[in-house]
């Protein structure tokens, strides 16, 4: 497959942002990348892709490089494949969050839940008194999830607030287990519920893409596919991706 594809993020102090977003777009564009990249005084989130190593000529000047000046050493990064430009184009964007959440008590730099590793995930989320919770958007859980995770029915993950509100009890839900895609979004999730008082809070390390890259898939508890917001629609395990055109073949 000829395009590398990275998603990478991190929640780090970037108060100088606004004046970041020409001089990266600049490198993306010298390294002919295309994707989106957001922007914020929280971090830095976002999926390009590009060829001939110039993804790692991108992410070395992420991590290394004068622009970020250091602050970018602890990315949260997943490679894959694509046969075909899975973008349009290139964007990079100013936002007030990398993850659109809405509360201030969401802070991952101040607290965060346990992060599990891809091969310890199964062991948590078959213990009893373990509550799954798939954090993504309804239209997401319903092209796959995790066998017995409960679905919150959110429209975008904003909501993901009221839900809490609605169904979790601290005294109930003593030992939750939270997931989703890249682990960026459980990263705000966890820091919430940390705050209302759940006592144990975990999430997936490097999210569904990161398992699916490495939990063979005869001992996955993973059904279905994981949809990606680009247009290989969805990967799945050994991160495999599938096209619109599969799905015209059906």
């Amino acid at each position: 497959m000829p395009y590398d594809v990275a998603a990478f993020y991190q929640f780090a102090a970037l108060p100088d942002f606004r004046e970041l977003r020409e001089p990266l777009r600049a490198i993306c564009a010298e390294l002919e990348l295309k994707g989106s990249v957001l922007l914020a005084h929280e971090g830095i989130n976002g999926t390009l892709a590009g060829r001939d190593g110039a993804m790692g000529e991108f992410i070395g000047e992420l991590r290394h490089g004068r622009l970020f000046g250091g602050r970018l050493d602890n990315l949260e990064l997943k490679f894959s494949k694509a046969s075909a430009m899975p973008f349009q184009r290139l964007k990079v964007r100013l936002k007030k969050e990398i993850v659109t959440f809405g509360d201030a008590d969401a802070d991952p730099t101040r607290q965060v839940g346990v992060y599990v590793d891809p091969a310890d995930w199964n062991a948590l989320i078959t213990t009893p008194d373990t509550l799954v919770i798939d954090t993504r958007n309804a239209f997401e859980v319903a092209m796959g999830t995790f066998a017995g995770a409960v679905d919150p029915g959110i429209a975008r993950f904003g909501e993901f607030k009221d839900f809490a509100a609605r169904h979790l009890d601290p005294a109930r839900h003593q030992k939750i287990a939270m997931f989703c895609t890249g682990g960026i979004r459980c990263e705000k999730a966890s820091a919430y519920l940390l705050s209302q008082g759940f006592a144990e809070v975990y999430h997936l390390k490097g999210g569904i893409l990161r398992y699916l890259e490495g939990v063979p898939e005869a001992e996955s508890r993973w059904r279905g596919e994981c949809f990606v917001f680009d247009e290989r629609v969805a990967l799945g395990h050994g991160l495999r991706e599938r096209s619109v055109k599969d799905d015209c073949d059906e």
